[in-house]
């Protein structure tokens, strides 16, 4: 499976199902979640780099950042499928660049108010392009994000069940 063939990624993690209450629930801000989707999409499924542009920010270091994000938040599910999207697109190479960037990830995640200057010459330092650093941080922001939609909407169909059920 890739990951343009799932319609909607959130709905996906969450297993959000046609005309459940959380498909309602979505489907009353649909921009939302065409957008987030269609960040999704720009962000692990990237079109070529324009001509003149030149990005090295490949998709075994964007889903080992995910991985990596995603187990900085404690969701074991969401790691797991990213790990997944690892696996089609081949292992990341270790080395400075990649351990540049999850110390960034790192930061972004529990301590982004003491990112500093020197933090962004780490990344340039080990191969990052100024490009492919604002990249790598819409990248840990939107995951962020996700993760934090994805555990917000499985907390509410969590209490409507009981009310459902009963």
């Amino acid at each position: 499976m890739t990951l343009s063939s799932i319609p909607d990624v959130i709905d996906h993690l969450t297993g959000t199902v046609s005309g459940d209450t959380l498909d309602t629930l979505r489907a009353n801000r649909p921009q939302a979640r065409l957008h987030a989707q269609q960040s999704y999409l720009a962000l692990f499924e990237p079109a070529a780099p324009a001509a003149g542009e030149a990005s090295q920010f490949i998709g075994a270091e964007r889903f080992t950042v995910a991985v990596f994000v995603a187990g900085l938040h404690g969701q074991a599910e969401l790691a797991a499928f990213y790990a997944e999207g690892l696996s089609r697109v081949g292992a990341a190479k270790g080395g400075a660049r990649l351990a540049a960037a999850l110390v960034h990830a790192h930061l972004l995640v529990l301590h982004p108010r003491d990112a500093r200057a020197a933090d962004l010459q780490a990344l340039l330092d080990a191969g990052w392009s100024t490009t492919d650093i604002v990249t790598l941080s819409q990248l840990v922001a939107f995951l962020s994000f996700q993760i934090r939609v994805v555990v917000g909407l499985r907390s509410l169909a969590a209490q409507a069940a009981p009310a459902t059920a009963a």
